[in-house]
């Protein structure tokens, strides 16, 4: 996409490209076995959000770290994916999560922004939110890198 008239970030996007990242997102089966929903998607922002149950949990009853990174990583694919041409597709190249408190709450909200959309590599930052009767808390925060697969529609294999 010419950078020129690249859409603003954040912006709505057209009921096609929702769709499109909506249909991809539920493809995908850990996603479902996690119990995540898309809340919101935007151009170059999307939120996921995964409500708490017992098997979510590690040792202590926080939220496990594998679902908090699982859906920081989906949001900011999807993120980058609602910016790639329609013929493409996405895979994360490499991310990075620090978990900076306790995820402890009712419910994690995933939020994906993209920082920096290339023709081919796209940088996303990622945060995760714990909810409760308390308020939202930040709970972990990260870097991701995105490739465009140019020329191969996302599709089911």
């Amino acid at each position: 996409m010419n950078a020129a008239v690249r859409p603003e970030i954040g912006s709505a996007v057209s009921a096609k490209v929702e769709q499109r990242v909506r249909d991809s997102f539920n493809r995908q089966g850990l996603m479902a076995h996690l119990g995540a929903t898309m809340k919101e998607v935007r151009h170059g922002l999307v939120t996921i959000r995964m409500p708490f149950r017992p098997e979510l949990s590690q040792q202590h009853g926080y939220f496990h770290a594998g679902g908090t990174s699982a859906i920081a990583d989906s949001a900011g694919g999807y993120a980058g994916f609602s910016l790639f041409p329609e013929d493409s597709s996405v895979l994360t190249v490499e991310f990075k999560v620090n978990l900076v408190n306790p995820a402890l709450g009712d419910a994690l909200e995933a939020v994906g922004k993209v920082v920096k959309a290339g023709r081919t590599l796209t940088i996303c930052h990622l945060e995760v939110f714990a909810e409760s009767a308390k308020g939202r808390s930040l709970v972990a925060i990260g870097q991701q890198t995105l490739m465009c697969m140019a020329g191969r529609p996302d599709t089911a294999a």
